[in-house]
């Protein structure tokens, strides 16, 4: 409980210029506080942030605007408004989609400040075939797994529906409840690995819970089914699980394009925004944050603040490993430490067009936004198409620019290999896969982000030893993905940050903080689904 609370003219320093770190500040300021965001990146947006190279932009992970909550679903349209006339690609595909009726919307052709309406395409890459995103067992897909393969599945998806494991005690199980063994063990075992580097039986269900939201052969059938009699072409597409949904917004520019203007607003409104800064130590003393230093990364200047408050979006373990003065229990330290993440590799390829024997006649890509990598004799996890999230992203449109997504650990073996190396790995999987020709690239570029995902794995199960501890800490909250270690989409950040802040003006509570995507709506159906 906090035994103050915010008031007019109380200095805040927020940790992280990402979607939970920006969001705090304009409500801190929205309460008359004074924001101090700091992040160690240099251009705003965390892990939501855009980066440019050669004029071709590469969103990191791939950001759907998307949320079931209406006031989020606002607030972005309110940093940049829906596009009022069709996209480039819409006109070229002939493709409808809502567009704003206000008047004076703005034509993402000719205005930057724009949201685009996006249909969204994923698929799987398997046995080198294309599959349906959620598995469909249609006739395409009977074709291409083979009428046995596909008659086990549809077996061992009945006996699963009808014998489900009980307790689900880890990822594995979770799983084959809601799709059976066969297609686990297709689809999700060996990618699950890829991701995450360990197998689904060492990752808690609970990420299953968060990140497969209401996704079962169940509810992909039923989906479908629906879409035969009505198809809800809205951008809020009630009622239809988050993994299933169609259509989302996202900015001409990327994510970071609203990012950076939430920033320059958080500037403009009297607050600070410290790109390229570091916390280096949070001095504890007798349960509150006294001093905080921060360090300066372009000239290694360092100065000491005394925030009223601070909010939290960095790394847990980060966290912990920089409180100073009165420290936590050493078995704080332990579980923070040990705390699983896994690194992230995009390697950003310039391409002319891709194989034509993937792709359709006179088509130079594929139409998808990104593609799930489930062959086994590549290290590849995901293929995003930037042109096909927003035309504008490329330089040239008429140019193919793809994102090829890795997945590591500090240390090992691929995060090891410098640029050009990872580079030229990326390049010969995706020539092996049949996507495109080796000399067909024109350009490329490795970016790196280090603690990107959250695990649900190792010393999380013991997770709440930290999370007491920090909560003891008055005038300190923490927020967002790695803020809270977990696996959050942008919106359950942003919420999160909404809830911090409520907490920390006396209006709300910290359970709150933590109930962000852990209450039963947020899950969408039940276990048994």
């Amino acid at each position: 409980m906090t035994t103050r609370h915010l008031e007019a003219g109380d200095l805040v320093l927020i940790i992280g210029a990402g979607p939970a770190g920006l969001t705090a500040a304009t409500e801190v300021l929205a309460r008359g506080g004074v924001p101090l965001v700091v992040d160690l990146e240099a251009q705003a947006g965390g892990l939501a942030r855009t980066v440019e190279h050669h004029g071709n932009r590469i969103d990191i992970g791939g950001h759907r605007f998307f949320s079931r909550d209406e006031s989020i679903m606002q607030w972005w349209l309110d940093v940049l408004p829906l596009q009022g006339a069709p996209s480039r690609d819409d006109v070229e595909q002939g493709r409808r989609v809502p567009i704003s009726d206000v008047a004076g919307a703005p034509d993402p052709e000719t205005t930057d400040r724009v949201m685009l309406t996006r249909t969204r395409l994923s698929r799987i890459y398997f046995l080198r075939r294309f599959f349906d995103y959620p598995i469909r067992l249609n006739v395409a897909t009977i074709r291409g797994l083979g009428i046995g393969r596909a008659l086990r599945i549809l077996g061992s998806y009945l006996a699963a529906r009808l014998r489900p494991i009980r307790p689900e005690r880890n990822l594995a199980d979770y799983y084959i409840n809601r799709f059976g063994r066969q297609l686990y063990e297709l689809f999700f075992e060996d990618y699950t690995r890829k991701v995450w580097g360990v197998p689904c039986t060492e990752i808690g269900p609970e990420w299953g819970a968060q990140r497969v939201k209401g996704l079962s052969i169940g509810s992909a059938i039923r989906h479908a089914a629906q879409g035969l009699v009505k198809r809800d072409d809205s951008v809020e597409q009630t009622g239809t699980p988050t993994t299933l949904i169609g259509r989302f917004l996202y900015p001409k520019f990327g994510p970071g394009q609203l990012w950076e203007a939430v920033a320059a607003s958080v500037v403009d409104q009297g607050g600070r925004v410290s790109l390229n800064h570091e916390v280096t130590g949070l001095r504890i003393e007798e349960g509150e944050v006294r001093e905080v230093r921060i360090a300066d990364l372009t000239d290694g200047r360092e100065e000491t603040i005394s925030p009223d408050f601070v909010l939290s979006s960095m790394p847990l373990s980060d966290l912990v490993a920089r409180i100073e003065g009165d420290r936590p229990a050493d078995a704080v330290t332990a579980v923070a430490q040990d705390l699983p993440y896994r690194d992230f590799l995009t390697v950003g390829l310039l391409v002319g067009e891709m194989s034509p024997s993937i792709t359709d006649a006179a088509q130079r890509r594929i139409p998808d936004n990104w593609l799930y990598m489930q062959e086994r004799d590549v290290l590849l996890g995901r293929l995003q198409v930037f042109n096909n999230w927003s035309p504008y992203l490329a330089a040239d449109d008429s140019r193919t620019w793809l994102g090829l997504e890795y997945f590591c650990s500090e240390g090992d073996d691929l995060s090891s290999l410098d640029d050009a190396a990872i580079s030229t790995l990326a390049i010969d999987e995706l020539a092996s896969l049949g996507m495109i020709d080796a000399d067909a690239v024109l350009d490329s570029v490795v970016i790196r982000v280090s603690k990107a995902y959250p695990g649900y794995f190792g010393a999380y199960a013991s997770i709440d030893v930290v999370r007491e501890y920090v909560d003891g800490i008055d005038n300190l909250f923490v927020m967002g993905r790695n803020g809270m270690h977990r696996y959050n989409n942008m919106d359950h950040s942003m919420l999160s940050a909404r809830a911090a802040v409520r907490a920390m003006s006396g209006e709300g509570t910290r359970e709150q903080v933590w109930s962000v995507n852990a209450e039963e709506e947020h899950h969408e159906v039940s276990a048994t689904d």
